[in-house]
């Protein structure tokens, strides 16, 4: 009787972790997305700092609407990652939470902010890609 109290429960089925998973990644994504673009559109915070002292620095970022959804972003994607955790293996969701994490960021900096992605990065997404499927199946 004890011990069907510590018997593992049944892991769920591909498309259920598929979906955990992408919430990790898309909430991480996003976040990461919208930190950096408040960061651009604060500036260089060595100069802020330089004329207003880290007083200003501070309250130009707390004053910043992005900075706070992209970490209100970033805290989804913890506990997202929590509730992957809870229910499937961390030797499925660390690596593909990670990994893909990596492509999407890759995407998401060439179009939305524009940043120049190179054939090496896009190489090395691609080969994460290719991890990812072995690593599941």
């Amino acid at each position: 009787m004890i011990l069907a109290l510590f018997a593992p429960a049944p892991l769920p089925g591909p498309l259920t972790a598929s979906a955990m998973i992408a919430a990790v990644v898309l909430c991480s994504t996003t976040g990461e997305v919208l930190t950096a673009a408040a960061m651009k559109s604060i500036g260089d915070l060595d100069d802020i700092r330089a004329h207003s002292g880290l007083k200003g620095a501070i309250r130009a970022v707390v004053t910043c609407p992005l900075f706070f959804a992209g970490v209100g972003f970033l805290a989804l994607a913890f506990f997202s990652l929590l509730f992957a955790l809870n229910h499937l293996n961390l030797s499925l969701v660390a690596p593909a939470s990670a990994s893909l994490t990596l492509v999407t960021n890759a995407v998401a900096g060439k179009i939305f902010l524009k940043e120049n992605v190179d054939r090496r990065r896009w190489t090395a997404a691609v080969l994460v890609c290719i991890g990812v499927y072995l690593l599941a199946h």
